[in-house]
């Protein structure tokens, strides 16, 4: 099952629900596309700051390496800056998304992309109707909160402290 990360556009003071088409899952883990196709994937995704850095970075390489470098180690030096962008490929998309003003709202996991929003909508659809309101109404750019979250380190445990097989303390069945 992959692992994605959910993105929404709120701007101050509109809601979710006139915006929920714009939201964006990014699926974390490595990149063939990006591997392959390093500087068409970002046109594609319109990552432009992402793609004028690679450029540089590319022909600072080129230039040391023609220099510098032989055959070998260029073809090296090129496929692990190949490797660097099909791992890092869901960061550098979350760092474009949040510069172009969208948030983080969630983590979902599922088999492919409509499961996974399938399942957050759900969720969030089911935390909206247990808060008492519609579906989106309540949340907004300064109260935006995931589906589900994570309890936190001092919460306290349900049930009692038992490690074992017996629900109680001395208890044996």
């Amino acid at each position: 099952m992959a692992v994605y990360t959910v993105h929404a556009p709120l701007r101050e003071g509109a809601t979710v629900s006139a915006q929920a088409e714009r939201f964006v899952f990014v699926r974390d883990g490595f990149s063939f596309p990006a591997l392959l196709f390093g500087a068409l994937w970002m046109l594609r995704h319109r990552m432009w700051l992402v793609l004028l850095c690679y450029v540089l970075v590319t022909s600072a390489l080129a230039i040391v390496l023609q220099r510098y470098g032989s055959t070998g180690v260029a073809l090296v030096v090129w496929s692990l800056l190949a490797l660097l962008i099909g791992f890092e490929a869901p960061t550098l998309r979350r760092f474009t998304l949040g510069r172009r003003g969208f948030r983080t709202v969630g983590l979902v996991v599922g088999d492919d992309i409509e499961l996974a929003e399938r399942r957050f909508f759900d969720a969030w659809v089911q935390k909206q109707d247990a808060a008492g309101s519609g579906p989106f109404d309540a949340w907004t750019h300064r109260g935006a909160t995931g589906p589900a979250q994570a309890p936190s380190a001092t919460s306290p445990a349900h049930g009692p402290d038992v490690l074992g097989l017996f629900p109680e303390p001395g208890a044996a069945t």
